[in-house]
């Protein structure tokens, strides 16, 4: 008699386990959701999405960050490589710079003896954004764009791209700037 109890208790256990699990349903955990990309420029976006960046012409180029944040289901994700590339670059000239040995004298004067000029990078093409940069823990991405003083005017296409190993997509952008 009771064995037969126990065996009936377990056997209502197993059915209400069984209706209940009906009842809740089953969610697809293998459901994962796409990465988000939001731009943040940090420059002034006309009417036509063309944004703008005042070019220092006081000096060579002009340095600026741009910034993003990849996210799923709202947080941030870490550690995703993007790559970036621009339709505009330049070349290096006949001098990168130059290197000033300086000396001292028993009166603590400098004194420059020599000077050595940088000509090995000669005809070198430097893109004006940084290739590559990826996400930290809370998934800001941040690249440096560095244009020049001759690029006033112009208007650059700033290309980006990641990839989401969870979902094995690959997801592309752009963006333009004009150099005011």
């Amino acid at each position: 008699m009771i064995i037969v109890k126990t065996i009936k208790r377990v056997v209502i256990t197993l059915i209400t386990l069984i209706g209940f699990s009906l009842f809740v349903g089953c969610e697809d955990v293998n459901e994962i959701d796409p990465i988000e990309f939001e731009l943040n420029s940090g420059l002034v976006e006309d009417a036509n999405g063309y944004y703008h960046m005042t070019l220092d012409t006081t000096k060579w180029q002009t340095l600026h960050r741009i910034e993003g944040r990849v996210v799923r289901n709202g947080e941030g994700v870490n550690i995703i490589k993007f790559g970036w590339i621009s339709n505009h670059y330049w070349f290096i000239g006949d001098t990168l710079g130059y290197v000033i040995e300086n000396t001292g004298s028993d009166e603590l004067w400098y004194i420059g003896y020599d000077t050595t000029y940088i000509t090995w990078y000669n005809g070198f093409e430097v893109p004006i954004v940084n290739g590559a940069s990826y996400s930290d823990f809370d998934g800001y991405v941040n690249t440096m764009i560095a244009p020049v003083r001759s690029m006033k005017g112009d208007t650059a296409t700033i290309y980006y791209g990641y990839y989401d190993n969870w979902l094995n997509e690959d997801t592309y952008g752009e963006f333009n700037v004009i150099f005011n």
